[in-house]
């Protein structure tokens, strides 16, 4: 029988091969983009923001390991249908699991496989990147 970790590892691996929404928006309401220098990962996120706040659609592109891929990946999945203070509080809670404090478990869902990050600064960094590009932009237009 497989084990947690075993089984959050083929989560990361799976949305690292198949990443859900990596596609760009034909209008989209809200764009950004993000590089982590140290190790070469880039991506864009791109958004569609309705008039009451809601994330109606989401998209992503870019380069980079298997964590940045699969985290971004996740995200947008997560993110899909929740309003734009609901996808900061998951920022929140996602960062607050990878730094070792407080988070909330329950609202997480999935993305608790990325929790065994936190030992690794620099996988951080990758994990959290897309994270960062959503809560920048959600305080920008396009």
């Amino acid at each position: 029988m497989a084990t947690m970790n075993e089984l959050y590892q083929g989560i990361i691996i799976e949305h690292d091969r198949s990443p859900r929404n990596f596609r760009t928006l034909d209008a989209p309401t809200h764009s950004g983009e993000g590089r982590n220098p140290l190790c070469g990962d880039e991506m864009s996120l791109q958004l569609v923001v309705d008039a009451e706040g809601v994330i109606t659609d989401v998209g992503f592109q870019g380069r980079g390991c298997a964590v940045s891929k699969a985290s971004s990946s996740m995200m947008t999945a997560a993110i899909k249908g929740k309003t734009v203070a609901e996808a900061t509080e998951l920022f929140d809670q996602f960062h607050a699991l990878l730094t070792g404090k407080d988070a909330d478990r329950t609202a997480l869902g999935k993305l608790v496989a990325f929790e065994g990050l936190g030992a690794y600064p620099m996988r951080v960094k990758c994990a959290t990147m897309g994270w960062h590009v959503l809560k920048d932009v959600v305080g920008h237009k396009s």
